[in-house]
């Protein structure tokens, strides 16, 4: 793409609307705007200062195309930090393409994915993990997936990265001026003082790694994996916390033999629900794949509900189970399913008799439901928001390039740390102190090519 262009592109939702809005930005964008474009006040654009809007009609050729309004954003005060103009219009489909095409025949091109907001970081209003953070925004489905995007737009990772990156430059530099004096054996950088340091960037490095896991999960969506018997009610539970009919239920063993999934939002978190097939060792060809799936699912899920049916299943089978689905990286949630049907005593005997079998102190929770008549269902879902916690002040690493770029940087910074151990040369402490600068810089943008901008901004919808 020419960055020298002036560019357009619907930035509302294709289809019909109301309204919709059609976006300018470039050197032209003013000048091709007041060809086609008369304020019923007799206002140029060119002439309006910046932020100002204009009611008038768009024309195509001599004929008045639509009534519209026109917002005007002068450089440097914009999106992009070109001029840019954006057009409301009504939102009729034909009016859109008209509108358009009639821009493009006067000059302007197509804009290309996310080409709006690479050129918002070419022109520094923004660095690259804020960029990334606008196309996080927009596809944001949950309060908590808005929630981190907002603070990386705000630059929660960039600030966190930036002060990391000035105090190791610091020490970089020093280093690098030892190299110039190499043959006076002089040392500049103390190096009480830069394993002090290394010691906290570490740390801070080691926090956003691990914050990746939830980070990411509250991006997309925390898996939640419905596992047990066949008949445990697994598809019953879906269709209860979904409150609807989207799994099939039937009184014949192994009915669910794929996976099914659907999405809930829970104290502001998105939780991707998996129905699957029950476990249990079968002949049937198609169950069995089912039951295969049903185990890939339990290595993605990071909650696993196991349902379980009391009268069907003894509490030495129950807790056999959840020990071998038991894993460090995932919550274990016992469900004990037809609560309407047992004396609340013998429930209680069946949770006495799992906590007497629980002798390697396995970590569990545990709830008893109906289905059926809704009973402990919103306890329930109380249990999944008391699992996560994601509004804090701190930033999360949501996004998988940050991630890998974070590794790289802690493991060089892990090559600094012994570097000083072994008390290597200065030239040699150097090379790894640059490569962590660099894996760095290329989460903000300070380092980049065009294969990273590339991949980033194919991934944005046209016309942002």
């Amino acid at each position: 793409m020419n960055i020298n262009d002036t560019i357009v592109a619907l930035s509302t939702a294709p289809g019909s609307a109301a309204i919709a809005v059609i976006r300018l930005s470039g050197d032209r964008a003013i000048s091709i705007t007041e060809q086609v474009f008369k304020s019923r006040f007799g206002k140029q654009v060119a002439l309006q200062k910046s932020h100002q809007v204009l009611l008038g009609d768009f024309y195509q050729n001599t004929k008045v195309l639509d009534e519209v309004l026109v917002s005007i954003f002068k450089n440097p005060n914009s999106y992009t930090g070109e001029d840019v103009i954006e057009i409301s219009c009504h939102g009729s489909v034909y009016i859109q393409q008209q509108i358009l095409q009639t821009l493009q025949n006067l000059g302007a091109r197509l804009a290309e994915p996310g080409e709006f907001t690479l050129r918002a970081f070419l022109n520094k209003k923004m660095d690259l993990a804020q960029a990334e953070a606008v196309a996080d925004l927009i596809a944001s489905e949950s309060e908590a997936a808005h929630h981190i995007a907002v603070q990386h737009l705000r630059g929660g990772i960039s600030t966190s990265l930036g002060q990391l990156r000035e105090r190791l430059l610091e020490f970089a530099s020093l280093i690098e001026l030892e190299l110039d004096f190499s043959e006076e054996d002089v040392a500049f950088a103390d190096r009480k003082q830069l394993n002090h340091l290394v010691g906290e960037i570490r740390e801070t490095l080691k926090n956003l790694l691990d914050s990746f896991a939830t980070g990411n999960a509250l991006k997309n969506g925390i898996p939640v994996a419905l596992i047990g018997k066949p008949n445990a009610g697994k598809s019953s539970l879906l269709n209860a916390l979904l409150q609807e009919e989207k799994a099939l239920v039937s009184a014949i063993a192994g009915t669910t033999r794929d996976s099914i999934e659907d999405t809930l939002s829970i104290g502001g978190i998105q939780y991707r629900f998996m129905d699957t097939a029950g476990l249990r060792k079968t002949s049937d060809t198609i169950e069995a794949m089912g039951v295969k799936r049903t185990k890939e699912k339990i290595e993605k899920a990071r909650i696993l509900v196991y349902v379980v049916d009391p009268t069907n299943q003894a509490p030495e089978e129950t807790h056999k189970a959840l020990t071998e689905l038991h894993r460090d990286d995932c919550t274990l949630l016992l469900v004990l399913n037809k609560k309407d049907l047992i004396e609340q005593e013998t429930l209680q005997d069946y949770m006495d008799q799992l906590v007497t079998l629980n002798t390697d102190s396995l970590v569990f929770d545990s709830i008893a439901i109906s289905t059926k008549t809704r009973d402990g269902i919103d306890v329930l879902t109380e249990r999944f928001s008391s699992q996560m916690q994601w509004n804090t002040g701190s930033a999360l690493v949501s996004n998988q390039r940050h991630w890998v770029a974070l590794q790289a940087a802690f493991k060089s910074i892990n090559e600094v740390t012994q570097g000083i151990v072994e008390n290597r040369s200065s030239d040699l402490l150097a090379i790894d102190i640059r490569q962590s600068l660099h894996e760095l810089g290329t989460i903000t943008g300070e380092v980049t090519t065009d294969d990273i901008l590339g991949n980033i901004f194919a991934n944005f919808c046209i016309g942002k």
